[in-house]
């Protein structure tokens, strides 16, 4: 198989295995990567900046490279497949952002969407009929992959994190973003985020019933992303509270309230 092969429109090598030995591989370096970024905690401002800049590059590379390969290899970019408005796709654009600009408010929305919708990405990831390792499987897994790594790496050693406040937010933000969006399908003729109707392949929509209700409980699994996400933070507030009652005074830096 030649180099141009892993580049083909056209697959003729396996199939993506689910955990798979490539799989389980792609699997192990994203965490690898996660914790590597982890040993930056504590370090100097220059040093996690440049961090950040190579994280929000990396991440640049990988969003590109795949408008790249669509227009260079398939010639099927169009308006209703290929703008940047699927959630993971959005959310990859705000993580640059938000690496570059520690903002605490896109932080939000990259915590709680980033790390759910891409850990299911990159556990059961829609590569079509690629398997690893072209460059289209490849290109899934890194892209989703970078953006759980950037979470992690914002919360860890950056420091953010949300505030109970930051639930509320999410959720509205993400409707009125399902809005826009939907107003953008029925003008380009797509289905980004899935708003107008399913998607072609099976995916656990088909248990929700037909368009528009399957959206009520999509939108209800991701309220129930962001309350199993936001647990982590109860802990610590809990443990801030122990501690707070055991010496007189929290030995933990209180949080930001926004």
């Amino acid at each position: 198989m030649s180099f141009r092969d892993y580049f083909a429109p056209e697959w003729h090598g396996p199939p993506f295995a689910l955990f798979g030995p490539g799989h389980l591989l792609s699997l192990a370096l994203i965490a690898a990567l996660a914790l590597a970024l982890t040993r930056l905690r504590g370090a100097s401002e220059a040093a996690r900046r440049r961090a950040r800049i190579c994280l929000a590059l990396t991440m640049a590379v990988g969003e590109l490279s795949w408008h790249w390969w669509t227009l260079a290899f398939t010639g099927g970019w169009t308006l209703d497949r290929m703008l940047p408005l699927h959630m993971c796709t959005a959310l990859a654009w705000v993580g640059m952002y938000t690496l570059l600009s520690l903002n605490p408010i896109s932080y939000e929305f990259v915590y709680f969407l980033g790390i759910g919708g891409s850990l299911q990405a990159i556990l059961t990831p829609d590569a079509g009929q690629y398997g690893l390792p072209h460059f289209r499987a490849v290109q899934t897994l890194v892209s989703h992959g970078l953006l759980i790594v950037c979470a992690l790496y914002l919360t860890i050693v950056e420091g953010l994190r949300p505030t109970w406040r930051s639930i509320p937010r999410v959720i509205v933000g993400t409707l009125v973003y399902m809005a826009f969006v939907s107003v953008v399908n029925v003008a380009v003729g797509g289905d980004y985020m899935f708003t107008l109707r399913k998607p072609p392949t099976a995916s656990v929509l088909d248990r929700f019933g037909p368009w528009p209700w399957y959206l009520l409980p999509m939108i209800g699994l991701g309220i129930l992303n962001c309350l199993v996400l936001y647990l982590p933070f109860v802990w610590l507030d809990r443990r801030r509270a122990v501690d707070r009652s055991q010496t007189g005074d929290s030995l933990l830096p209180e949080p930001e309230i926004q």
